[in-house]
């Protein structure tokens, strides 16, 4: 197979954590120990390698998803660094779309947190394999057991820890490795680059070995060969146990766990081998599959340079003015100036250059084949989620479905005449991001953008200014809702009306009612002697009529539709009159259902000392929220609520107030639900 000793060397890896977990701190660390850079950046002083926006380095926070490459062992790591905020989660799951392993960063004192759950899931979703490593082991209260459990409990996960600490808290000194039973001590005077190893200490010891029989026990459980050697005690070798780990962490059974502490150079070499020793390379994942779209038929290619081709846009970047798309190439090769095909669009491009990427630093490439993540200029039509193929060889690979905005604002010109620039500034932007979306009110003429969350449509309005020169005023958030009913309905419609100096006639009757909460529209056609092009018609008009509720507008959720077409009268009976007698049929049934609004409801944790609990669960309730959840958190509370968006704008500010500028709280989209009506 042709270029198969260079793939079975590759890494296509992410790495994904909940914000201030550690996550980039760790990249850098990796950056710095495999030679990429000479110098640690350090988030705290803005000077991040990987955080290279403005609005990153201003806000010490990571805000689009980051690649680079290094090499480790003779490997090749292509590595992407997310977001850790829940606004920017596209920026995730866009990347877990394309990659072959993850790296979760946890720290040692905040556990299992919100968006580590959500990214861990989206990695289940993609069936992605993973390695952890529990950071943050200096600080106080940190306690990697607690992570442990939680990994079990959260993420119904089989964590096998192959490292664990010397130390705690203030006196971390080093990682005893388990499958070698040594410690490892990292130098101060290089930051952590010198790895010396010694025997295990004595007072560590009996703690050690029992650690490793318990590691030994989780596997055996996990691999059946291992098995067969550990119940007949068989001696094993430390080679035969990190092949066991390996198709064990493959076959998504377990998960290696890595102890350490990124900020002080200590235990990132040994997460750097676990990714060489256990995620996959592009040999070892399926196949790439897709539809023909000529055919209709599933096909299936290789990770093989020799192979058709077959690349995913995952993410689209606007370079000065000019469209970047990062592409991940499953099968064949892309080389400068080949013309790409993109099946989903019908349109033909030109790879015009492509690039190798470090962060915001660039390596122009002559060709790029498959295993490879690289950016293509000329794709001027490509979006997120586009196939790129050859003319001859089209195939359909499965795209990424993103999340709806859940928040929205106003945005107005400060200076009379740009109107034009502001178009075009948001319309680059959503093209950047499909979680950002822009229309017009056509009741106030405004400009509406909506987004995932204040923070995300707060930093594309800065960038509005920053990167294209268009300062806006920004109206008061909006929450964007949906729209259901709450009580079946039947209508009847009868269309006879001259369209077009055409006669249009249709009858069509229909019932409506709820579906349970979360389950989506279901549309159905019955009717004897309906023609077959009138079917889809009739699907096509109804889910039309969904789009927009009969209340405000919103978009309708969890709606069953029967049509009923029993009344088809051949030579008299229009396919468009039946299609307006539908339409106007659903509107009727809907108004007639009792429809009402549904509220993004967000899921909420909020992290405060035992003192606050109590004023923190009152002020959750007065809010119209409920609470989940309470459990103990390094010596604070941890409390897990649903809440309604609507009552949650400004919360940041009353959380530092009532707790003294100590609590602090997450939130993220959790489903749309009926609030219910609460005393003001």
């Amino acid at each position: 197979m042709a270029g198969e000793p260079r793939l079975k060397k590759t890494r296509n890896i992410g790495v994904v954590a909940h914000i201030d977990a550690g996550k980039t701190t760790f990249t850098e660390r990796v950056l710095f120990y495999t030679g990429k850079t000479h110098k640690i950046g350090e988030v705290h002083d803005g000077a991040a390698t990987m955080d290279w926006m403005e609005e990153e380095q201003e806000r010490g926070i990571t805000i689009t998803s980051a690649a680079t490459y290094c090499q480790w062992r003779g490997n090749v790591f292509n590595i992407i660094d997310t977001p850790g905020h829940v606004d920017f989660t596209i920026e995730v799951e866009r990347s877990l779309r394309v990659l072959d392993g993850v790296v979760a960063v946890f720290c040692a004192v905040g556990g299992v947190q919100p968006q580590s759950e959500t990214v861990w899931h989206q990695a289940d979703h993609y069936r992605v394999p993973k390695i952890a490593f529990i950071n943050k082991l200096d600080r106080v209260g940190a306690d990697y057991k607690n992570v442990l459990e939680q990994m079990r409990e959260k993420l119904m996960a089989c964590p096998i820890l192959l490292t664990m600490p010397w130390g705690e808290e203030d006196s971390f000194r080093g990682v005893i490795d388990l499958l070698e039973m040594e410690l490892l001590l990292f130098a101060e005077k290089d930051q952590g680059a010198t790895v010396s190893r010694e025997p295990v200490p004595e007072s560590i010891a009996a703690e050690a070995q029992a650690a490793r029989a318990s590691m030994l026990e989780t596997l055996a459980d996990a691999d059946d060969h291992l098995m067969d050697l550990y119940l007949n005690d068989s001696p094993l070798t430390v080679k035969e146990i990190r092949q066991a780990i390996r198709r064990a962490c493959l076959n998504l059974r377990l998960v290696p766990v890595f102890v350490g502490s990124a900020l002080r150079n200590k235990g990132v070499q040994m997460v750097l081998d676990g990714v060489a020793d256990y995620l996959p390379s592009p040999l070892d994942i399926p196949p790439v599959e897709g539809v023909n779209p000529n055919t209709g038929e599933t096909e299936r290619r290789l990770a093989d340079d020799s192979s058709p081709l077959a690349a995913l846009a995952f993410k689209i970047q606007m370079d000065q003015g000019r469209k970047l798309a990062y592409v991940r190439i499953y099968s064949g090769r892309i080389k400068e100036g080949d013309e790409l095909f993109l099946p989903g669009k019908n349109q033909a491009e030109k790879a015009s250059r492509i690039l190798r990427m470090h962060a915001n630093k660039r390596e122009r490439l002559d060709t790029a084949s498959a295993g490879d993540i690289v950016a293509v200029m000329g794709l001027k039509n490509a979006s997120t989620g586009d196939s790129i193929t050859t003319r001859d060889r089209p195939l359909l690979l499965e795209s990424i479905i993103f999340q709806e905005p859940v928040i929205s604002v106003a945005v107005e010109l400060k200076t009379v005449g740009d109107q034009d620039k502001l178009v075009s500034s948001l319309e680059r932007l959503s093209d950047e991001d499909p979680t950002f979306k822009v229309r017009n009110d056509p009741d106030t003429g405004q400009t509406i953008i909506s987004g995932m969350g204040e923070l995300h449509l707060e930093v594309l309005v800065h960038r509005l200014e920053r990167e294209f020169g268009v300062r806006a005023n920004v109206g008061r958030p909006q929450v964007v809702y949906r729209e259901t009913i709450s009580a079946p309905a039947e209508a009847w419609e009868k269309f006879d009306r001259e369209l077009g100096g055409e006669r249009q006639v249709g009858e069509i009757g229909l019932e409506v009612s709820p579906n349970p909460r979360g389950a989506g529209n279901t549309v159905r056609v019955e009717g004897k002697d309906i023609p077959p092009e009138l079917r889809p018609l009739l699907l096509e008009a109804a889910e039309d009529a969904l789009r927009s509720g009969v209340i405000m507008g919103y978009p309708m959720l969890d709606i069953s539709v029967l049509i009923r077409c029993d009344s088809y009268i051949p030579g008299l009976s229009t396919l468009l009159g039946c299609k307006l007698a539908c339409a106007l049929a659903l509107r009727q049934a809907l108004n007639k259902a009792d429809p009402m609004l549904l509220a993004p409801i967000m899921r909420v944790e909020i992290t405060v000392p035992e003192e606050f609990m109590g004023e923190i669960i009152g002020e959750i309730n007065a809010r119209g929220g409920s609470v989940e959840d309470i459990s103990p958190a390094g010596g604070s509370s941890r409390i897990r609520a649903n809440a309604p968006l609507a009552a949650m704008f400004g919360y940041s500010t009353s959380l530092r107030s009532a707790t003294q500028g100590r609590g602090v709280f997450t939130m993220q989209f959790s489903h749309f639900d009926k609030v219910e009506d609460r005393k003001k």
